[in-house]
């Protein structure tokens, strides 16, 4: 199979080719609205502006006003024949062997606009937000961590995919800078907890899924189906904030420890885009009850590397890991969370839980990493050891995925964390 190439410059040498076609929300500049885009090469291709120049002429979208909105929620909630029409329009206009915009050089110049100097938005409106917890490998090692080897796997995880709902509303695109958030931590030995900034800060390596369509109240979405509701993932860095979590997770799940900020990468990429990289996902045993049951089992095989960046130092790497990890997949996630009726809209927000892989340098999280404290990370480039993260850390998670020629890129999903606020 000939490998595609554009005619924007350079493209074919970057992580968004014409393979990955990426949707995102920019502004061109901060007076103008923000509007859909895609990440061709170093630019953005203004939606808005092909679609006001009359080029999606197929029929759903020709007379659309998806691309005119400030979100992508419209254009997410008209489904995969839509989603189908307008990237085979787009790659056909970058496409090597298309004149159209290579012969209107006034058009050419409105339709690009170099990434350096847009910022990007959050790319959807997101309504709601649920996180799953589908690594075997990160469960088992909390578990061993807080409950003991004999108890390291709660009783339900390998029969569902355990989840909880999320903040929406903290949910922010990369580049952000949090604020090392405050709570009451775990009781002392006079009986009362205490109430201070977080000393237990911590990332959590995840991915997500952007929801198109969606389905109706009381109709759930089989497995076989789940595919046609993933309109395309992000990256997803889920702040933790390990000792505010310990003392209030029970009776009823994750709260102030988590949703004081949770980053997302900008660039949404296609399930097209990743359709080369589709693998197996690991076997489960014992076999999930039947509306769980997934025959085709397929994940995607998309590499994933989460790298510190001290304040005034270089970055380094310290961990590396794949989604093709996770025990629980999209699918199967999407399916148990419809399966009692629950309505999922267009812009919802399904993210993955921690991934962590089988072995040390594979694992998604500090805590795991460091062991709960009980040992030090390095990191290289003079940024000293960590145990947890500390004031001005920048946390940087990418992810590549390498084609016959090309590679498939996500963009960052970065965020600074900045000292809690003085009291």
């Amino acid at each position: 199979m000939p490998v595609l190439k554009s005619f924007v410059s350079g493209a074919e040498d970057t992580c968004f080719p014409l393979q990955n076609l990426p949707y995102g929300i920019f502004r061109p500049t901060p007076a103008e609205h923000p509007r859909p885009g895609v990440a061709i090469g170093d630019y953005v291709f203004d939606l808005s502006a092909v679609a006001r120049a009359g080029l999606f002429e197929g029929p759903l979208l020709c007379d659309s006003t998806c691309f005119f909105q400030e979100s992508l929620n419209q254009f997410m909630s008209m489904g995969r024949p839509a989603w189908k029409e307008a990237r085979e329009t787009i790659q056909t206009l970058l496409s090597a062997d298309d004149a159209t915009l290579m012969e209107n050089l006034d058009l050419e110049d409105t339709v690009f606009v170099p990434m350096s100097q847009v910022k990007m938005e959050l790319p959807a409106v997101i309504g709601d937000y649920t996180d799953f917890f589908s690594s075997k490998e990160h469960a088992t090692n909390l578990g061993i961590m807080f409950r003991g080897k004999d108890t390291s796997l709660p009783e339900n995880w390998l029969h569902l995919p355990v989840g909880y709902h999320g903040r929406s509303s903290s949910i922010v695109v990369s580049g952000t800078d949090l604020v090392r958030p405050r709570g009451q931590t775990t009781p002392g030995e006079d009986g009362i907890p205490q109430y201070k900034a977080s000393q237990l800060l911590d990332f959590e390596l995840e991915m997500a899924v952007f929801i198109g369509p969606g389905n109706e109240l009381g109709k759930p979405v089989s497995v076989e189906n789940a595919h046609e509701q993933i309109f395309g993932f992000v990256l997803m860095n889920d702040w933790s904030a390990r000792d505010l979590q310990k003392w209030e997770y029970i009776p009823l799940g994750p709260f102030l420890g988590k949703n004081f900020g949770t980053t997302i990468s900008p660039w949404i990429i296609t399930m097209d885009a990743l359709e080369p990289f589709i693998c197996k996902a690991p076997e489960q045993d014992p076999a999930p009850l039947a509306y769980l049951k997934d025959s085709s089992r397929i994940t995607f095989d998309i590499p994933l590397s989460v790298a510190i960046k001290p304040e005034g130092e270089k970055e380094s790497v310290i961990t590396q890991s794949n989604f093709k990890y996770l025990y629980w997949t999209a699918a199967q996630q999407i399916a148990h969370h419809t399966v009692n009726g629950c309505n999922l809209r267009p812009g919802d927000l399904l993210a993955s839980g921690t991934i962590s892989g089988p072995v040390d340098g594979s694992y998604g999280s500090m805590i795991e990493l460091s062991w709960g404290g009980s040992k030090e990370v390095k990191l290289e480039n003079g940024g000293g050891v960590r145990k947890f993260l500390q004031d001005g850390d920048e946390v940087i998670i990418t992810a590549c995925c390498k084609g016959d020629g090309y590679s498939i890129g996500f963009g960052s999903c970065a965020g600074k964390i900045l000292p809690a606020i003085a009291e």
